[in-house]
């Protein structure tokens, strides 16, 4: 039997105007300390983000999903947060926050393979 482990995650979303609370699944960020596993993925439904809001300015969503991508991934020109360990930059990318991209909750669970279960949860949470 292969081992489980536990693993946190919580769903990108993006809210055009923070005042009406109304949001879109984007994404998901997953941590698995075990697997030494810290992955964000996102798909923008650009029709139903714009029936959100008309004069939503998409690039600037689409760069800062690209930007969250990016600190999950400690890659260059991450800034500083994109140098934290993996437990701390999941922290701080699921930390509440009022702003137009956004996390859930931090949801737990177990798995024994952290990047199937990141297509798992994009499939059944955001497409």
């Amino acid at each position: 039997m292969q081992e489980r482990h536990l693993f946190e995650y919580a769903v990108i979303r993006v809210m055009p105007r923070v005042e009406r609370e109304e949001f879109l699944n984007v994404g998901i960020v997953l941590y698995c300390a075990k697997q030494k596993y810290l992955k964000a993925i996102f798909t923008i439904d650009y029709s139903k983000l714009k029936a959100f809001s008309k004069g939503l300015d998409v690039e600037e969503i689409e760069a800062n999903l690209i930007a969250f991508e990016r600190i999950t991934s400690g890659a260059d020109g991450s800034g500083t947060i994109g140098q934290y360990d993996m437990a701390s930059r999941f922290r701080w990318l699921t930390a509440t926050r009022s702003t137009v991209v956004q996390c859930s909750k931090v949801h737990p669970g177990f798995c024994i393979n952290a990047e199937e279960t990141l297509l798992k949860l994009h499939e059944q949470l955001v497409l």
